[in-house]
């Protein structure tokens, strides 16, 4: 687990340090450079950086950049591979020999012994980029799901892009990636700008999808994707997807019970592969202490710690997330692990900048205790499992069950069910504090969606502003700017390509190649990294997605129940009342936060003159969400909370760039 950067440029030596230090918090145990010699007559050449965290053969044998035996390639890893062993045996019989333990030297020989199609043969979380000295050519490798962020950035005007058979031309320089965005721009090669088609998007969903970011230039390697640089010319090609096309439906529910206990147990073991330190997060729910369950069977001797963050009670009053506490307890009891507990205490208006530059991008609530609960266990842990992405496989999420019941409705007339949904819309409170807070914001967004049809419906549950919201928001000029743009086109996309699978295979195709990656795993990998702790996701291995893609979908989601054969299955490991207890989502009580701690930041970066200051929202509009929220009119607090770390981004990013460019000059 590490960090990595590199760049293919005239003069290389002379930006790389500064790359790296801005990503030594990925990786203090060591650090580790390697440049080419001339590729081209314009004598570029190729610089790779390195920072580990030592987790598997902690010893100098793992030292990155690692080149083959002769030479040809050049490998920089972020991850890891967890079926390496198997790889190793099946490379050592083909003739293969290896000098140390990692899975970084059997990744060199699968790549010489296989090439692009070694990608096929791993299991893994991984980030990478190899350089074929043969071939002269770079490629750039993100994980099935994309677990591992990978970034780059193109200023070369020799250099032709190429995706999907459309080409275009680029600007002027060299090519430059890295494990986070911040790197990048400590190349110097690139200025921070603000991209007005990612804004637009961030604001509907609180992220960009893949492989937009807010800087305008800056790119994601899509997970699951190579991206190709050979003579000049750039190519992106994906070389995993998921597949709905081989339902199991003959098979007995006992059969797929036993199957995803037997599937959950194999990957558990397979990722608590590690030579250092080892637990995993506790919520409570059934995803994470299913996962403890599993460890404890192959914790050879040694108690596993967890890991639980609680909110305190006064936290709690206006918002609509339950405390784990009580029910991480009941597990622990239950399952006799190394519990540790920490309290949700912070000076939140001191830490936001902070996590803000973490994340390369404006922090969502569930930044907030992912950092905390990281920082914690990164003081006898170095790695931790967590129950992260059972949601995407299985069908957790209420949106999912919304559609369900949205559908029943389906007989009725448009012309009956749009007017009495919005009549219905408008007439609840959106904000009002208590129990009655969840319910009645989730009412108000099925109002606003239910009658839609499904693709619309689904895409509404997800939106925060509505494109009606961003016309009010937005000033003139940046209404002109996006006039066009159609926030929703990454997901429209996915929905064709899965338009053949189930509804609801449909619904999770698209947030796993949305929402999965571009909110949850890059939220996951930045803040736990912030603390130099590596983070493994068992749900989301290989073996795992190609389970549950098999899966009838009734058995996801069955009558209101979701989850439903994870739960199933899971009761032969938990008691009863924690595998069925209500969903809890993982955030922070920002609605208490922003009408206490933090209503002196929202004051002064949101204020009337800021804003018409930044130029991009008109300042009566924001003035009005902020006051409609306050009230309880409307629970606009994911909104406000938005805007206020899009401020704290841009004074992070975009103006420290522009003072920069303005004392050079």
């Amino acid at each position: 687990m590490c960090g990595i950067a590199g760049l293919i440029s005239q003069n290389p030596e002379a930006r790389i340090g500064a790359m790296l230090k801005t990503i030594e918090h990925r990786g203090r145990d060591d650090e580790g450079v390697w440049t080419s010699a001339a590729i081209n007559d314009e004598g570029q050449r190729v610089f790779f950086g390195h920072r580990r965290l030592s987790i598997i053969d902690t010893s100098s044998a793992g030292h990155q950049p690692m080149l083959s035996h002769d030479g040809r390639f050049v490998v920089i890893l972020n991850g890891e591979i967890y079926n390496y062993r198997d790889l190793r045996e099946q490379l050592a019989a083909k003739g293969h020999r290896f000098r140390t333990q990692t899975d970084t030297e059997v990744l060199l020989s699968a790549w010489a012994e296989w090439g692009e199609d070694s990608l096929s043969r791993l299991n893994g979380m991984f980030a990478l980029a190899l350089w074929d000295g043969k071939e002269r050519t770079l490629f750039l490798v993100r994980d099935h799901v994309g677990i591992k962020p990978l970034y780059y950035a193109q200023v070369s005007d020799k250099l032709k892009f190429v995706e999907h058979g459309r080409q275009d031309a680029c600007a002027p320089g060299s090519i430059i990636f890295a494990s986070e965005i911040k790197s990048i721009l400590a190349s110097g090669l690139v200025t921070a700008e603000l991209d007005r088609e990612s804004l637009h998007q961030f604001l509907t969903f609180l992220w960009a999808p893949d492989p937009n970011t807010l800087f305008h230039g800056i790119k994601t390697v899509p997970p699951g994707h190579i991206v190709k640089l050979r003579d000049g010319e750039l190519t992106v090609r994906q070389w995993w997807d998921i597949s709905f096309d081989r339902i199991e439906e003959s098979k007995s529910e006992a059969w797929w019970q036993e199957q995803v206990l037997e599937t959950l147990d194999r990957v558990v073991k397979l990722e608590m592969v590690a030579d250092v330190p080892l637990g995993s997060f506790l919520s409570g729910g059934v995803d994470s202490s299913s996962i403890v369950a599993m460890m404890e069977r192959h914790r050879k001797g040694r108690r596993i710690s967890t890991y639980t963050i609680g909110i305190e009670p006064e936290d709690l009053r206006y918002d609509i997330i339950p405390d784990d506490v009580q029910w991480a307890r009941r597990v622990n009891q239950q399952l006799d692990t190394d519990y540790h507990e920490i309290m949700l205490k912070l000076d939140v208006a001191h830490v936001l900048p902070s996590l803000v530059y973490h994340m390369d991008e404006p922090a969502i609530d569930m930044a907030i205790p992912s950092y905390l609960v990281s920082r914690a266990a990164r003081e006898t842990m170095r790695v931790m499992l967590s129950g992260m992405g059972g949601d995407e496989v299985f069908a957790g999420y209420p949106r999912q069950l919304a559609m369900k019941i949205a559908g029943a409705f389906d007989p009725v007339p448009q012309l009956l069910r749009r007017p009495v949904m919005r009549a219905l819309e408008y007439a609840l409170p959106g904000g009002m504090p208590g129990k009655l807070t969840a319910p009645l914001r989730n009412a108000k967004k099925f109002a606003r969606s239910a009658a839609l049809d499904f693709e619309n419906r689904y895409l509404g549950f997800e939106t925060y502003f509505t494109d009606e919201a961003k016309r009010r928001l937005y000033t003139h000029d940046l209404r002109e700017a996006t006039r066009d743009l159609d926030a929703y086109s990454a997901h429209r996309r996915y929905f064709a390509r899965a338009r053949d699978a189930a509804p609801l295979n449909q619904m999770l195709y698209v947030d796993m190649k949305t929402f999965l990656p571009c909110l949850n795993l890059m939220t996951t990998d930045k803040t736990s990294m912030a603390a130099n702790l590596e983070v493994r996701v068992p749900f989301l291995n290989k073996e795992m997605l190609e389970l549950t893609a098999r899966m009838p979908p009734d058995l996801k989601l069955r009558g209101l129940k979701r989850k439903y054969i994870l739960k199933r299955a899971a009761e032969k490991l938990l008691p009863r009342e924690i595998v069925w207890r209500k969903k809890a989502g993982f955030g922070a009580p920002i609605r208490s936060w922003l009408r206490g701690l933090l209503r002196p930041m929202v004051n002064d970066l949101l204020s009337e003159e800021t804003v018409r200051r930044r130029g991009l929202f008109r300042p009566e509009e924001v003035s009005r969400i902020i006051d409609a929220n306050l009230s309880g009119r409307e629970d606009y607090n994911l909104q406000v909370f938005q805007l206020l770390n899009l401020e704290l981004w841009q004074r992070e990013f975009i103006d420290r760039s522009l003072e920069f460019k303005l004392r050079k000059a």
